[in-house]
């Protein structure tokens, strides 16, 4: 995977600066195995610096460091993404170091364990054995050496990996199960207790806001025989829960309790069980806000049930070994439209506020010098002012997985809109934006001419609060004044965005989950280039903004 070649890539600079003399801090990990903690999300209780948060601590970096405020009692702490096996951490101090502290894990960032403490600390590289499972760990600092606060280079987890053993199944996909209530009405329609059992991200079940904005409130499930259960993910809505029991039942009427919080924090959680029942509960005892209770997904691994097993995703991509699968290199002659096997254009008006028409044909051309145009212009159809030209790629060419790239040259002017992006192939079925999912490889706006975007919409972050980031060019200079390559490289554990081979954005598919909501990614989409002119984003144009104003795309290609 890219993000295992820039660890490679890091670790190796890392030894030719040592050699050189030019760094004198360098981690004490093998280099044969990857840590667990390896740019996963951290939080800490404070940063010294704007630059030394907490993230700079697991990135693999041996330059980069996170720092604190010059008091005792401070603390990092790592989200591993699910349960594992820890067996050793690494710690490379800085010369703020701590004399004492402690290292916790935890299942749920809530109750912690010790699994290392000491008194005598004495900084540099300390390569530590312990022993204890969790999703997350913890380093606790009592005691600092200096009068400054402490400060890391890095903090490495090491372990065998994978919280759920191997010999566990999922036992809950496509049970009907139980639940106290359910909506179904405009905010969401048929949300039944099957919709959590789905394995779809995107269907959720729901209290009904009639009888089920209570605090008490409960979803069960039937594993169709009796089972061994050894673990419980949730992925919650905004309405969960903070506090909550995980049951088990031989019948469906006496339950046992096998896990309990007060504390719990919503998005993902992953919950370790060792527990013998038929039936599992969530029983939810206290609500986060003003409504009810929501889960989009609720899974129950184990052995044992009556397990149906669910549709078999495509394998993850090799990034360093992909085939052209669908490109197109726009070598037709000048004024031909796009070619119509592999493209249906998308006439009509606008969605976002914008101010065009996008028209079947005429600002949609080819020019003769192998690239496509699309050109925004300042004329009247259809009551608005301007027209300009969007096409996609549907019912033509859908994807799930591999590597997405286009060469484009952007305008620049207020209120130009340019993107290069794709839409989740189940909104041609019927299923509603955001919920199909949006992947937007690049969006650019035409008055920052020196910085695009790329993002991530989904039912739980969407429009404004989408998932991505912002970025320019190395040396700062225009986008707009020349063709640039702007790609996607998705696998089932994220989509790493880049321009010009550069890598700009990786959004994580178990951060995402983590910290904002489900990950809708795991089906076909279809490929969509556009120039909108005005919406909600970049506001209208006005007198300075070029018309005609051309986006040119010199190719389109896809590999897997």
């Amino acid at each position: 995977m890219r993000r295992h070649l820039r660890l490679l890539a890091a670790a190796t600079t890392a030894a030719t600066l040592l050699a050189l003399g030019a760094i004198t801090q360098v981690t004490t990990a093998s280099a044969a195995a990857e840590p667990l903690s390896q740019g996963r999300p951290v939080t800490t209780s404070s940063t010294e610096f704007g630059w030394s948060t907490g993230a700079a601590a697991v990135d693999g970096d041996p330059g980069t460091r996170w720092s604190s405020a010059a008091a005792d009692n401070q603390w990092i702490r790592v989200d591993l993404g699910s349960v594992q096996a820890i067996d050793r951490v690494v710690l490379d101090w800085e010369a703020a170091y701590a004399s004492g502290f402690r290292i916790e894990t935890s299942a749920d960032g809530a109750a912690w364990s010790t699994v290392y403490s000491t008194t005598t600390g004495t900084g540099g590289d300390q390569n530590l054995d312990v022993d204890g499972t969790g999703r997350y760990l913890r380093l606790w600092v009592t005691q600092r050496a200096t009068q400054w606060g402490v400060s890391l280079w890095e903090l490495q987890v090491f372990g065998a990996g994978g919280g759920t053993p191997t010999d566990a199944s999922l036992l809950s996909y496509g049970k009907q199960g139980s639940a106290s209530s359910s909506q179904n009405d405009g905010n969401c329609w048929l949300c039944s207790p099957d919709k959590a059992f789905d394995l779809d991200p995107a269907s959720r079940w729901a209290v009904s806001p009639d009888t089920g904005w209570v605090d008490d409130g409960w979803i069960a499930v039937d594993l169709g025989a009796a089972a061994h259960v050894t673990s419980v993910v949730l992925q919650w809505d905004p309405a969960f829960a903070t506090a909550f029991d995980i049951e088990v039942s031989d019948d469906g009427t006496t339950w046992r309790t096998v896990h309990s919080t007060t504390n719990g924090t919503g998005f993902k959680q992953t919950v370790p069980l060792d527990a013998d029942g038929r039936h599992v509960r969530v029983h939810m005892r206290d609500r986060s806000g003003p409504y009810g209770y929501s889960l989009w997904e609720f899974q129950v691994y184990g052995t044992g049930g009556a397990p149906t097993a669910p549709p078999a995703e495509p394998a993850d991509p090799d990034f360093d070994d992909l085939d052209l699968v669908w490109s197109d290199e726009f070598n037709g002659p000048a004024g031909a439209a796009a070619d119509g096997s592999r493209w249906t254009i998308d006439a009509g008006l606008p969605q976002n506020n914008e101010q065009q028409v996008y028209t079947p044909s005429g600002n949609g051309f080819q020019d003769g010098q192998g690239n496509f145009v699309l050109e925004a212009r300042r004329e009247d159809r259809d009551g608005r002012q301007y027209t300009s030209h969007r096409m996609n790629t549907s019912n033509k060419f859908h994807a799930q997985y591999g590597r997405f790239e286009a060469r484009v040259k952007v305008p620049e002017g207020r209120g130009l809109w340019p993107a290069f992006w794709m839409m989740g192939s189940d909104f041609l079925d019927g299923r509603p934006w955001p919920y199909n999912g949006e992947i937007d490889i690049m969006e650019f706006i035409g008055q920052n001419p020196t910085q695009a975007h790329s993002t991530l919409h989904a039912p739980a972050y969407n429009g404004g609060g989408g998932y991505g980031g912002a970025y320019a060019l190395p040396d700062g200079s225009k986008i707009s004044d020349g063709f640039h390559t702007w790609a996607a490289e998705w696998d089932s554990e994220g989509i790493q965005f880049s321009l010009d081979g550069r890598d700009v954005f990786y959004a994580d598919r178990d951060t995402v989950e983590s910290t904002r909501g489900p990950w809708v990614y795991d089906h076909e989409f279809y490929l969509i280039l556009n120039l909108a002119v005005g919406g909600d984003w970049p506001g209208p144009p006005d007198a300075s903004t070029p018309f005609p104003s051309r986006m040119l795309v010199d190719y389109v290609r896809v590999y897997q």
